[in-house]
């Protein structure tokens, strides 16, 4: 049957417009957000409801309504845009592909688990159609619409699988996109020590020191797993306590396991409008959560001034704090804070940032990803060094309490300053090399 597309535009933008009402009414509530399971099937109360009274207009005019068939594909039309991506959908249905890359249309990448990289078959008919269909997604993803066009040609948002987007138009020849599959959503620390991200050791270690409320800092390289384990990290966090997620583009989905986070609220970065107006920036958003109650602040991903900000509440009593940082190794991260911080408005010399990760952070988590020829190139992401902020003297003092060997395994390598803190809450450590 042909549908009329014109149709279904106009109606997915209307019952688009109610459900992204709704999550406003909800979060102005305090309502825990609806689950993406609840959400899709409210969306299909509003197109019910949209088609009802369109067809009763229809009548009102002297026209004849759509047909129940007729009806029936609309609504599945209706669906499809707000809830598909398209072309796309094969791909992010297939749980082995880690990475798509898109170049225009029809210059589509795919990574795969394997280490595998291959040439797709196109995803739109042209450019314009995978620019619109970016647009689509968003008008609808996240907790405001975000603007994808000649005037804010960059965009990040988070698919409604959980995979990470993001696009950039007019600044390169063609439009550019990246999705990051988000390929472990219910992920536990267990699950990684499965897969070899952690050894059965490092897992305890971590388990036991959030149990212990110790201030986490996950650091790598882009795609080695920073978020997966960051999820695991607060899947360790007991349901009762109150969790706030700062993110730019919702990712973490901890509310969307209400049986292991019953309390959570999760701010998303607003960007400007057209005219410049309404932005609300990662360093508001941290503040602004600590007026929340929060047990705990978990901040997505530190890539500029909300650094200072997340550093000072960790100093004020937001103990148990969780983030991730990109670096290329454990030691680099106190660096790369010390230039966030020497950007932010503060501007903050290195000394004083120096002193402020020293009574901060506790722990850095540094996630490694590499090729592992021994099992055909392979990519392999695991945990290769934990470092414990010791102090400051002129720069951050640290030990390394977890390091890779000469034989590839990662072991204690120096004692713990809160051995007997870890212990109380069931860390039993293996021994020191």
């Amino acid at each position: 049957m042909t549908v009329d597309h014109a149709l279904v535009k106009r109606f997915r933008q209307e019952v688009g417009d109610r459900l992204a009402h709704q999550r406003r009414l909800d979060q102005a509530s305090g309502l825990t957000p609806m689950s993406g399971e609840d959400e899709r099937q409210f969306a299909r109360a509003l197109i019910a409801q949209v088609l009802e009274e369109f067809a009763r207009g229809e009548i009102g005019v002297g026209r004849t309504p759509p047909n129940a068939e007729e009806e029936e594909a609309l609504a599945a039309g209706i669906h499809a845009a707000l809830f598909g991506v398209g072309r796309l959908q094969p791909l992010l249905d297939d749980p082995d592909v880690e990475n798509i890359d898109i170049n225009g249309c029809d210059r589509v990448f795919v990574g795969y688990a394997d280490g595998q990289e291959l040439m797709r078959e196109p995803v739109a008919e042209s450019d314009e159609e995978l620019v619109e269909l970016i647009q689509i997604l968003a008008a609808y993803s996240g907790l405001s619409s975000r603007p994808f066009d000649t005037a804010n040609p960059q965009l990040d948002l988070r698919l409604p699988d959980g995979s990470r987007l993001s696009a950039v138009m007019d600044v390169t020849v063609r439009p550019a996109i990246s999705i990051r599959r988000s390929r472990l959503g219910k992920v536990f620390l267990s699950d990684l020590v499965g897969n070899g991200t952690l050894t059965p050791e490092l897992g305890r270690f971590l388990s036991a020191a959030v149990a212990a409320r110790k201030n986490i800092m996950i650091s790598g390289s882009t795609n080695a797993g920073k978020t997966t384990l960051l999820r695991a990290l607060a899947n360790e966090i007991p349901p009762a306590e109150r969790l706030i997620t700062v993110e730019r583009a919702l990712e973490l989905g901890l509310d969307q396991f209400p049986e292991l986070h019953p309390n959570v609220v999760a701010f998303e970065q607003r960007l400007p409008n057209s005219e410049g107006q309404g932005e609300i920036s990662m360093a508001e958003l941290v503040r602004r959560s600590l007026r929340m109650n929060p047990s705990r602040v978990i901040v997505g991903e530190v890539l500029g001034d909300e650094i200072v900000t997340m550093l000072n509440a960790m100093t004020q009593g937001n103990d148990g704090s969780l983030s991730t940082i990109h670096a290329n190794s454990s030691m680099e991260v106190f660096n790369r804070i010390a230039t966030y911080a020497l950007q932010a408005s503060e501007r903050l010399p290195i000394d004083a940032t120096h002193m402020l990760i020293a009574g901060a952070i506790d722990f850095v988590v540094f996630v490694e990803k590499r090729n592992d020829y021994a099992k055909g190139g392979r990519l392999r992401r695991f945990v290769s060094s934990v470092r414990e902020v010791a102090g400051v003297d002129g720069r951050v003092l640290s030990s390394e309490v977890f390091a890779l060997s000469h034989d590839g395994r990662v072991l204690p390598n120096a004692p713990l300053s809160c051995m007997e803190e870890l212990a109380h809450h069931g860390y039993d450590p293996g021994g020191w090399a």
